[in-house]
């Protein structure tokens, strides 16, 4: 059995378009692709979802990550404006 032709995949591009329409053509694109990439990295043994350590960009853009002060000597609590007399 030879090779898919250009003419082949027009074939079942035009199935699929007239088989799901032009509105949910894009989306169950998206979906395959996101499966077949899914697999992929299942097969290469790639797992991104769960990380055993995190990564600096990971910890530096989590929002669970502690943020240090500017400066660690200056305290951090905001100062309190000053109280202004009664009149």
């Amino acid at each position: 059995m030879g090779a898919l032709s250009p003419w082949h995949l027009l074939l079942v591009l035009g199935i699929a378009l007239i088989v799901l329409g032009p509105g949910k053509l894009p989306e169950t694109g998206a979906a395959i692709g996101k499966a077949i990439r899914s697999f992929q990295d299942a097969v290469n043994g790639r797992d991104d979802a769960v990380s055993t350590r995190p990564s600096a960009t990971t910890a530096a853009t989590s929002p669970l990550a502690p943020v240090s002060p500017a400066n660690p000597a200056a305290p951090t609590q905001p100062a309190q404006p000053p109280e202004r007399p009664v009149d």
